[in-house]
This record gives C-alpha cells, sequence and structure tokens, in this order.
C-alpha cells in the first residue's frame, strides 16, 4: 500500500515517486522518543517521525500492537496526504503527533478492511 508510492504535489502537480527505505529507533539516532521511518521521495531521503507514545495509546485502544509494517503504512499514508495537501516536500522529517499517528493507522486499516 505505502511502501511504494506515487503522490503529486499539490503546488507543482508534479508526480513524486516515495519508496520505504527503513524502520530506525530515533532514540539512538537524534535522541528522541519516536520511531522514525525513513522513505526516498525522488531519491531524496524524508522522514516520518511516529511517537513512540502511540503505540502504548494503540495497545490500550485496540488491544494490539503496532507492528513495523503497519508503521511504515502509517507513515506512507501521511507522507502521501503531506505531499497531496501541500504540507510536504519541504522538510526532511516530519514529526506527528500521538493522534495524527493513530489517526494515519485507522485511515490505513479502513483502506486495508475495505480492499478485501
Amino acid at each position: 500500500m505505502y511502501d511504494d508510492f506515487r503522490a503529486t504535489d499539490r503546488w507543482t502537480k508534479r508526480q513524486v515517486h516515495c519508496i520505504f527505505r527503513a524502520v530506525i529507533a530515533a532514540i539512538s539516532t537524534r535522541h528522541a522518543d519516536a520511531i522514525d521511518v525513513k522513505f526516498l521521495v525522488d531519491g531524496q531521503p524524508m522522514f516520518v517521525a511516529l511517537p513512540h507514545p502511540a503505540w502504548a495509546e494503540f495497545t490500550k485502544r485496540t488491544g494490539k500492537i503496532i507492528t513495523d509494517p503497519m508503521a511504515v503504512h502509517a507513515a506512507g499514508h501521511y507522507l502521501k496526504w503531506a505531499i497531496e495537501s501541500g504540507e510536504g516536500l519541504g522538510k526532511e522529517i516530519y514529526s506527528l503527533t500521538v493522534e495524527e499517528a493513530l489517526a494515519h493507522l485507522d485511515a490505513v486499516k479502513a483502506e486495508y478492511a475495505a480492499a478485501l
């Protein structure tokens, strides 16, 4: 779904190619309480930071855990939204709030369920 996708930049109308590259514990790289999901956007690195507290809140709400693939798809869903809404392509890292991360997880779950 969101590990290899294309999005159209709202402002330039240019289509960009986004490819997932890595899941990184941000505590080890930038001392942040987050998981960084790295994408290449037309070859340029972009990171979506999902806050660790979102993992605990997701488990509290659903009784399930966020897996690495779920995190990748939620981050990709956010990245696609950011590019297409005009919020993206200006920064190298985007830090989501707990609620934003959970909203994108819910959106991915809904898309997946609708595709079945």
